[in-house]
């Protein structure tokens, strides 16, 4: 598995009303340019568990006005984000 430093955005609000905002986010990013991505709806919120390639590139992407501006403009408030560490493993084959 080629490495991949792992964070989490969390989003508060009603989950009904963050998704379609969420749907609208994720539509901007260019196909194959996510290695590991998952949105959670959970209670209070959704949470985006996110993968870049290093640390180096989280800190830049989390950090970049540009990422700021392009979750205001689909409609999400600011994130609270929480850096979680490199992957050791990752297992697939859930489709929601």
């Amino acid at each position: 598995m080629t490495a991949v430093y792992l964070a989490a955005y969390h989003f508060d609000g009603a989950a009904e009303e963050l998704l379609p905002a969420y749907d609208k986010f994720v539509a901007t990013i260019p196909p194959g340019q996510l290695l590991l991505h998952t949105c959670v709806k959970r209670e209070g919120g959704i949470t985006i568990f996110d993968g870049c390639p290093s640390e180096a590139d989280f800190t830049a992407f989390s950090t970049d006005p540009g990422f700021a501006a392009a979750i205001a403009d689909a409609g999400l408030p600011p994130a609270r984000i929480e850096p979680l560490g490199e992957v050791h493993a990752a297992h697939g084959g859930v489709s929601p």
